[in-house]
């Protein structure tokens, strides 16, 4: 098992350091004459922010001074996210490399093939030249002659045509990383907009008939998202006027010491029958006992494997799956076992992969966060190969599942192609 890990680890990095080289090759070495400050720089850049984004990913898993954590977390995970585009932005200019390098090469024979075109010859009659006379020689010594006049010094070379294409790709490369990052960071930054989902379920009554759950799940409060922004989700979810609100895990990356304070608008949530909370992924690796704690100091009600009855409907929770490490895993049996199933069940429960023990207990709707929707496109792909629906609403069997975006971020504060949001499920009764 050391052995794989040591050669899974190998491979990566092998990996990580030819993406590298190959971005600084086509940003920094081809787009300069030779060694200078230029290229220095380009490697100072590039292995300086993936420092940075190491110690970033570090400093927030061994729980560094948050000070600390905050100085590397901007820096660091913005590099992150811009490396990703800067290299698929490079890679797509190979494609565009030997087209403009062709359509230069056509204009610049054109051009020539334009100023070479001779006018139409006018008809001259030449005079016989005349012999010039022996000129006499000078007394004292031979013949001087006259100085011929010098050639003109060369015109100042401009880049070679591949220099120039080399310029031309790296710059536009450049400049669609860097406008897709701070577009994707500002989306994050602005807050998660509201979308809204109309659910059947099948043994909901009819006095239940839109009833409306708020859906919010991986906040991820931490260096980078702090109390302004979670003021900003609460203000968002509180303009719905939910019936019940559902925090699906990942609220944190941090301890309740370092992020207490940023949580704390959480306690002004409004909802007719209260706020509800399962564990995700990330309280395990943020003190997962402290902040069941801390949420329910706040007025959030968690529910640890547990149901509770509602008017028209049962309301369940599980704990996420990486609690199996602490032994506070998540028990399908001790959360439904013993639940009436003519009453319609809505479970709360961080992971998609989770609908198959939802299916065997005969769930009506599980909601769900943890994809982020995959965050930064081609993310998307890598989500949709671990998880069975990686956001919107997905059936199966007799079970409904509805996964959310996200409101936050992990890592890089950058969503590109996967906006965040909080989602207002609104149940259906199909005797309505």
């Amino acid at each position: 098992m050391v052995i794989v890990f040591a050669l899974l680890a190998l491979l990566a990095l092998t990996v990580l350091v030819t993406a590298n080289w190959y971005l600084w090759r086509r940003l920094f070495r081809d787009t300069t004459r030779g060694p200078g400050r230029a290229r220095r720089g380009g490697a100072v850049l590039v292995a300086g922010g993936w420092a940075l984004a190491i110690g970033a990913l570090v400093a927030e898993r061994t729980g560094a001074p948050f000070w600390l954590q905050r100085a590397l977390a901007w820096p660091g995970f913005l590099w992150l996210a811009l490396s990703v585009y800067l290299l698929l932005a490079v890679i797509v200019g190979e494609a565009v490399r030997p087209l403009l390098r062709r359509f230069l090469e056509k204009r610049a024979k054109r051009a020539l093939a334009e100023a070479t075109v001779e006018a139409p010859a006018e008809a001259t009659v030449e005079a016989p030249a005349a012999r010039p006379e022996p000129s006499p020689l000078p007394v004292g010594g031979p013949a001087l002659r006259s100085p011929e006049p010098e050639d003109p010094a060369p015109p100042v070379s401009a880049p070679s045509r591949r220099l120039f294409v080399s310029r031309v790709v790296a710059g536009a490369a450049a400049a669609a990383a860097v406008g897709t990052v701070g577009y994707g960071t500002y989306g994050v930054l602005r807050g998660p907009r509201v979308k809204r989902v109309t659910v059947p379920l099948a043994k909901l009554p009819r006095g239940a008939h839109g009833y409306r759950i708020a859906v919010v799940s991986d906040i991820h409060l931490g260096p980078v998202l702090g109390r302004g922004f979670a003021q900003k989700v609460v203000d968002t979810i509180n303009a719905t006027q939910p019936d019940l609100i559902a925090v699906v895990g990942d609220l944190v990356d941090g301890s309740v010491k370092d992020l207490g304070p940023a949580a704390a608008p959480l306690a002004r949530l409004k909802a007719r029958q209260g706020s509800f909370f399962v564990t995700g992924n990330h309280e395990y690796f943020s003190g997962a006992e402290q902040w069941v704690e801390e949420v329910r100091r706040l007025g959030l009600n968690p529910l640890e494997n547990a149901r509770t009855e509602l008017p028209w409907f049962d309301l369940a929770g599980v704990n996420d799956i990486a609690g199996e490490s602490e032994g506070q895993g998540p028990d399908f049996t001790g959360a439904l076992g013993d639940r009436d199933t003519t009453r319609a069940c809505v479970l709360l429960a961080h992971q998609p992969v989770q609908i198959h023990d939802a299916v065997r207990h005969g769930v009506d709707l599980q909601l769900s966060g943890h994809t982020h929707g995959g965050q930064l496109w081609p993310g998307n792909l890598l989500a949709a190969a671990a998880n069975p629906t990686v956001a919107g609403l997905e059936r199966y069997g007799d079970t409904q599942l509805y996964v959310s975006r996200g409101a936050g971020a992990w890592g890089p504060p950058t969503r590109v192609g996967a906006p965040s949001d909080i989602t207002v499920v609104e149940l259906a009764s199909a005797h309505a």
